[in-house]
This record gives C-alpha cells, structure tokens and sequence, in this order.
C-alpha cells in the first residue's frame, strides 16, 4: 500500500499560507539599511520550507518561484545582497505571487503563467543587478546553507508513532530524497539510512507535513562511498528498538545506543555558520518542548459549530430541568436538589469550555494591516507610524471573520481623510509622520476596538455644509456627537475630489450597518487638530448571550444585558408627547425617546400606562433611549437560535432563544428598535407567526 500524498494537500495549504502570513511580518518590520539576521533567516527558512513541501506534492511552478526567491534571500543574508526599500517591495510582491500560486493549486487550477513569467523575470534581473555578476545562487549552495549537506550523505531517519500499514509506504516516499539503503520498524518506530544529497532543514520540512515534526530525528553518517568504505548492515540493528530516546540522547550517544559502532558520525553543521555547530544539545531539548507545548490540533469550524449547539441543547435542557425541579421539596429530594446544582455547573463550566475554542486572538486580524498601510501610504505620498496593540485579545471566530472588512474601510480613511501630508504636518507644528494606532481590549462582555489616528480630525462646519447639501435635518445647536454620526449616513462624503480610495459616500454607512448587524455600535471621538478614535463596541460571541427576561402583556422578550443602563418606574410628569403620538420621558435633564413595547409589537393585553409598569433605559449606537415593558423576570443565559435560519427576518428581533419550559423567547434588536421606534407594520404578525414556527 502507498501513501495518498493528496490527503496531505489540505495541510500544506495551511501551513504554507502560515508561512507566508509570517514571511510578510517579517519583511514589514526589517530595516533595510541593518537588516537583522535572525529576520532574514525567518524569511528564507519560510521560503525553504514552501519549496520543499511544493516540490514534494508536484506543485511545479510555487516550487520554482520559492527557489528563486530562495536564492535571493540566501544572498542577503550571507550579506551578498544589499537590502533597500525597492528591494523589499520586490520581496513582498513575490510574497503575493506565492499566496496567489498556492490560491490556484488549492482550487485545482494551474497559476496564472503570465504572471509566474513576470515574476521570475523580475527576481532574476534582481539577482543579475545586484549579484556582483556572480548570477543566481545554485540550488545546491542554497541546501548548503540550510541544511549543511551540499554532497551525497548518508543519515539515519527515526520516525516514531509509524503503524505498520503505514512504514513501508513512509519509506518509499522517502526515496524522493535520495536511496533508501536499509529499513527497520519495531515498536511504531521507523528507522530508515537514506543517501541523500538533500539535508536535513528540507527532508524535516517535506515530512513535517506528512508526520509531527517533534516524531523525527536525524542522524548524518558516513555515506557508503566515503573513504572508510565501512556499511552498516540491517543485520547489525537491534532486532526492536526500546524505549525512544530524547533528542539530545539521540545527538550524544546514538551511536552506542543503536550499535552503528562502525560508523564515525559526522558534524551536521554547515561550514558557512560555525555557530550552528556549536549550539548545545539543550537548545534542541528546548525548541523540542516548546513545539510540544504549543502542539494544536486543526478542526473544521463545522465541527465546533455543532458542538457549540449540542452544548447549547444540553444547557436548555439543563434549564428545564432546573424548572421541572424547583418546587421539589429540599428534605425528601435533596440526592436529586444537589445533582441538579453539580448538573448547572458542569454545563456553565462545558459551555465556557467550548465557546473557548471558537475564540480567536485579534492577532489573526490585525497582522492583515501593516501592508496595507505601507502600501497605502506610499500610493498617497504620506509618512505614517502603525502599531498595533492588544493582538491576543480574543473574538469569536464568526465575528473575526466579519470584522475584516469594516476595519478594513476605517484604516482606509484614517489614511485617506485623517492623516495629513508631510508638508502640511510640518507646518501645523507636527512631526512629519503621523500615527495610526489599532488597538483591542475588553470590556466587560464586550470588546473595544479603536482607530486612532494624530491627524486634523473632523471638521465641524464642513459636515454640517455637507449634511444640509444633502437635505438632512441638522442644526448648529447638535452636539459633536451628533454631528460625528452625521458621516454614517448613505452617500455622505465630504471629499473634494473623487478618487479610487473615497469620495463617493459609498462605505462609512455600510460600515455601521455591518457592525450594528454583529450586535455592536460605533462611536467617534475628535479634536481639530489632534486627530480621530473611531470606536467599535462588539459582544465577544455571537452563540451566548446574556440577557434580561421581560414581559409584555402574555410575551417573553430577552433583552441584551449589556445594551441596560437601568430600571426605573416613572411618574406622570416625566412623560412629554412630541410631534404625533411620540413620546419622551425625562431622565435627569435629558429626554429621551419613550418606545412602547406593547404598541411596536402589537399586544392588546399589555400594560398601556407606562406608570404602572417599568421603563428600561438602553443604549445603543452611542444614543439612549427608554423601553416599556411590563415585568422584570430575570437575568440569565440563553443560546442565541438564528430566526432567519428557522424561518425569516422580523422587524424589531434580532433572534430567538428556547427557555427552561421549553417556550420560544424573541431577543429584541435594540439598534433597530432605537432607529424606527414607532414602526409597527408588519411586526405583529411576523412576531407572533416566528415564535409558532420555532416552536
């Protein structure tokens, strides 16, 4: 039986593209005038691994672009290539080819050949340019460098945790390296001698997508052909291997403990980096546990997705019961009381447990930014200081994914609109680059993101001018605040020109919505002059929520705990009707919008005056407002159930959520609420016919 290479394409792709994700931090943060050597070496060892494992699963053209960046980086870091900005462009957009390479083999396509031509055009013209004459590094001296086996050798290959179907198929893939002179397994242990003129950084980059790489060791010896002419012969090989050895067992006394006495090994180090040599065994016993520790397991979203949801059932579940339970008399059912206690902790502790691995450190999002603010900055002719802080804060996968692009467009204007030209920062008494910060931290069951940038901030009178050309409603008594919000509305745009980054008033609008649809909001601060902090307000997981159960006439609504400010109950004379039948209520100098629960959904025998029931005070988008409601029932938990997956979109509700007797429970949408508070048509119906649907 051999081995179906196919099964590991998925793997590759994975870990290439991680390769690549950090081959371009690398090159963002070298400084070309002093680059820094272990940074290069970051970079070619991404680039040798690519090419080894391209090479391997038939992946010609990444194979043959990778060596030729390969060969570039060799030089560089062997300071035969000296590093300028140009330089790193180039390096950078092979870095886009390779991800655009590797793109087309995923779909199972061939790459663009076009561009694979321009590219290799342009990275051996560099190597010409700037080789002394000495031409493109051959592939050999490139192997050299990195694995410190330029002629033919023999090595020893330990693989552990090979089962016996799998050994012979193992060592036949092997042979791709070279000739596989003897074989041996016992005790899942694969010991293979191989002549190779390979070494040992490819074959542990190959195999390394194939088996774990703490599974492998090396051992170089004396290939059959040296002088000493002595083989080693199978015969000679412990009948079974005992207990497997620690690495640096294996690199001080391998050859006593595996009887290959005949055989005088040989230094693995490369005669180019003395300093590998002598590296002591202990550092490899190190690298060794820090891969054990950070061992992670790749596991489709879908299977966490129906975890997620089990769980979610298993906590209803457990709600039901704890109902079912509560009027149990604590003397005579006391075993089945304290069970049921242990039975809601184990199931809060499960479902923290699992909503954990659906978190993802900020890190996967904003490593997506420093290119695109060197590119964009330099498109605009603008010096501009990125940092980022908080990367291992944590967001729910789900909401990673959909925060991209709105991060995306702010950056952008930042850019675009916030940080002003050189020239003009010099003249305003500022130092020429300007500073644009993205940070993440939490707050509370939130997560704040900010954008913030030194630039001239938001100008006042000229959104203003804009808002009344566009026939909005505005006055000069609005407060900044209100005055900020102004920008979010479709087709705002105060740009003078158009151009391909802005000036259309297509995004900033799209950019609220799309954060209003991950139950968040947006916030702007500025100061003329001094610069703007975009804020974004997001719940950590969409799957969990924490909420407070109301009632309104014979319904059950949840409404989001953190949206509460407070709870009060009203007198008549905090109560003002406005233009209509729209009311407000008074709350400590400020008014704010009454939204009657009863009359947005329709229910006939609900509490109509609002002093005989409870107002809730909310906030969403950056503004208050007052909500009715009848009774306070609780604060708790619930599984957020998608109502336009089970049946469609309901003005007014956000999802919906099953309670511990087993009844359907609709979770407002505060921002649409808080948008159109008196826009009942339509909801009545809908509200009704979702609750009998989930049902």
């Amino acid at each position: 039986m051999s081995i179906d290479i196919t099964e590991f394409y998925q793997t590759f792709f994975e870990e290439a593209e991680e390769l690549l994700s950090d081959m371009e931090q690398q090159l963002l943060q070298i400084d070309p005038s002093d680059p820094d050597g272990e940074q290069l070496n970051a970079i070619f060892r991404a680039a040798h691994s690519i090419k080894g494992g391209a090479g391997t699963f038939g992946f010609t053209v990444l194979q043959e672009t990778t060596h030729l960046f390969e060969n570039l980086l060799d030089k560089a870091r062997h300071r035969e290539l000296t590093l300028d900005p140009t330089i790193i462009d180039i390096f950078l957009e092979t870095k886009d080819m390779l991800s655009d390479q590797l793109n087309a083999y995923r779909q199972q396509t061939e790459p663009d050949s076009a561009a694979y031509e321009r590219i290799c055009n342009t990275l051996k013209a560099l190597a010409e340019e700037k080789g002394h004459g000495s031409g493109a590094v051959s592939e050999s001296s490139a192997q050299t460098s990195a694995s410190g086996a330029a002629e033919s050798s023999a090595m020893i290959i330990r693989i552990a945790g090979v089962a016996a179907d799998n050994a012979t198929s193992l060592a036949e893939e092997m042979a791709l390296f070279g000739t596989v002179l003897e074989q041996q397994h016992a005790n899942d242990v694969l010991t293979v001698r191989l002549e190779t003129a390979t070494g040992e950084e490819d074959i542990r980059a190959v195999l390394c997508f194939v088996v774990d790489d703490d599974q492998i060791t090396f051992e170089l010896v004396a290939a059959a052909s040296a002088d000493n002419g002595v083989e080693t012969s199978v015969d000679e090989w412990p009948a079974e291997v005992e207990e497997w050895p620690a690495e640096e067992e294996m690199v001080q006394k391998a050859p006593e403990a595996e009887k290959v006495t005949p055989v005088e090994p040989v230094s693995v180090a490369a005669p180019a980096e003395p300093a590998r040599a002598a590296a002591p065994a202990a550092k490899k016993a190190e690298r060794a546990a820090a891969s054990s520790e950070n061992a992670s397991l790749r596991v489709s979203i879908e299977k966490i997705d129906q975890i997620i949801n089990l769980v979610g059932e298993l906590v209803i579940t457990q709600s039901m019961l704890e109902q079912g339970t509560s009027d149990f008399d604590p003397v005579i059912h006391g075993n089945l009381l304290s069970g049921m206690n242990q039975l809601q902790r184990n199931a809060r502790d499960l479902q923290e447990a699992v909503m954990s691995i659906r978190m993802m450190p900020m890190d996967v999002v904003f490593n997506r930014f420093p290119r695109l603010v060197r590119d964009l900055a330099g498109k605009l002719g603008k010096q501009v200081e990125f940092e980022t802080v908080g990367k291992s804060t944590e967001l729910d996968k789900g909401l990673i994914e959909r925060i991209v692009d709105p991060l995306t467009h702010l950056v952008r204007n930042s850019l675009d609109h916030g940080i002003e030209t050189p020239d003009r920062r010099l003249a305003a008494g500022k130092p020429a680059a300007g500073k644009l910060t993205l940070s993440a931290s939490h707050q509370g069951g939130n997560i704040l993101i900010e954008i913030s940038d030194d630039g001239a901030g938001l100008n006042r009178d000229r959104i203003l001018s804009k808002a009344r050309e566009n026939g909005l409603a505005v006055s000069d008594a609005m407060s900044d605040d209100d005055v900020w919000q102004l920008i979010f509305a479709p087709g705002f745009s105060t740009a003078e020109h158009v151009t391909d980054l802005s000036g259309r008033g297509v995004g900033m609008d799209v950019v609220k919505r799309n954060i209003a649809q991950m139950g968040g909001h947006v916030e702007i601060l500025s100061r003329t002059g001094q610069g703007t902090t975009t804020r974004i307000v997001l719940p950590l997981t969409l799957a969990i929520l924490d909420g407070m159960s109301v009632r309104v006439g014979g319904e059950v609504y949840i409404l989001p705990l953190g949206a509460i400010k407070e709870s009060m109950q009203v007198r008549p004379e905090d109560i003002s009707t406005v233009t209509g039948n729209d009311r407000v209520l008074h709350v400590r100098g400020e008014y704010l919008p009454l939204v009657e629960l009863y009359r947005v959904f329709d229910i006939p025998d609900a509490k109509q005056d609002v002093t005989k029931g409870i107002v809730m005070i909310v906030q969403s988008e950056g503004r208050s407002f007052a909500l009715q409601v009848d009774q306070l029932i609780g604060q708790h938990q619930v599984v957020v159930k998608n109502l336009e997956t089970n049946y469609r979109r309901v003005p007014g509700i956000s999802a919906a959520t099953i309670l511990g007797d087993g009844s359907v429970a609709l979770i407002l949408d505060i921002p649409a609420l808080s948008r159109a508070p008196q826009d009942r048509e339509g909801s009545h119906a809908g509200h009704h016919r979702s609750a009998a649907a989930l049902h």
